[in-house]
């Protein structure tokens, strides 16, 4: 079992299709779906003082997250406002992000420390804390960041050097330009793995010595809601990737001589991005059959 924790963005996603709002947010669904894997795991961020905040909080604590280092601002809990086509959805912002953009988290010596009991830290472009990323970084603790889909260059070159996997959603983009990006931000600016997913065409991952595609399961079920998709994604990956990594490096600690040949390593490393995005179609196949993010909706 691993300890994860969301850092960062919370929002409720306002339903108009339905009249039905959900909680949600990307490192806010990260320390759900964690949950649900069956992990320890936390979340924490900036809490408005509306109803919607107070949602957020009943879910959460539901769920049994961990939200003791969470903070309470005066204000709103961003908005995101959803719409729903034949399962899939579009999304707009409501209130510019509510109090998680105009109070952004403070990374404090005291949630460093408490970072530090963690295996994995998740946050967002969502979550307006790039200028603290290099604090998580120097915990060690691996740090997965997800670019959505709103970035430029210069958000890579400035945001890679700080986290350890970077995630994108690449819907609208070819499978080439998503290998060049996926190849950048190991190469060019140092992640150690770089992932995106592309909706119903699959995932591909790049671990700077080759590309991993998986196409999606297929549903025997309609898709009910997208929504969190590529957050349950990347949940159910990293853990099973990191969980698994982390059984290989301690034989490796005690140093056992001709212990592993590098193409032994090469293809436990093969096998087990295969398994991982294994996982991750299973539980964003689990997700899609789920109202909003993880349920919990309440009408508007």
């Amino acid at each position: 079992m691993l300890r994860l924790i969301g850092v960062g963005d919370n929002v409720v996603d306002c339903n108009y299709t339905t009249g039905i709002m959900y909680p949600g947010g990307n490192s806010l669904n990260f320390s759900v779906y964690g949950r649900q894997l069956g992990h320890e795991t936390a979340y924490a961020g900036v809490l408005g003082t509306d109803i919607q905040a107070d949602m957020v909080v009943h879910a959460l604590e539901d769920k049994g997250v961990d939200i003791s280092r969470c903070v309470r601002v005066q204000g709103e809990t961003g908005i995101c406002g959803i719409r729903l086509k034949d399962g899939d959805r579009t999304i707009t912002d409501e209130n510019d992000a509510g109090v998680v953009k105009s109070h952004p988290l403070q990374i404090t010596e005291g949630l460093l420390e408490y970072i530090k009991t963690f295996d994995v830290v998740h946050s967002s472009c969502f979550s307006h804390i790039e200028d603290q990323l290099i604090k998580i970084r120097e915990t060690g603790v691996p740090l997965l960041y997800d670019f959505s889909d709103v970035w430029e260059e210069d958000d890579l070159a400035a945001v890679c050097p700080d986290i350890t996997i970077a995630f994108f959603s690449g819907k609208e983009l070819g499978e080439g330009k998503l290998k060049e990006l996926l190849y950048r931000c190991v190469h060019g600016y140092g992640c150690r793995l770089a992932v995106t997913t592309i909706g119903s065409r699959g995932a591909i991952v790049y671990n700077g010595r080759k590309y991993y595609r998986k196409m999606p399961y297929n549903f025997e079920a309609p898709v009910v809601d997208t929504t969190g998709a590529g957050d349950s994604w990347i949940t159910a990956f990293i853990a099973s990737y990191i969980e698994n990594d982390r059984r290989m490096s301690r034989l490796h600690e005690e140093q056992l001589p001709d212990f592993t040949r590098q193409a032994d390593r090469e293809d436990y490393e093969d096998q087990l991005i295969e398994f991982s995005m294994c996982a991750g179609n299973l539980l964003a196949r689990h997700n899609c059959l789920v109202e909003g993010s993880f349920g919990y909706g309440a009408a508007f």
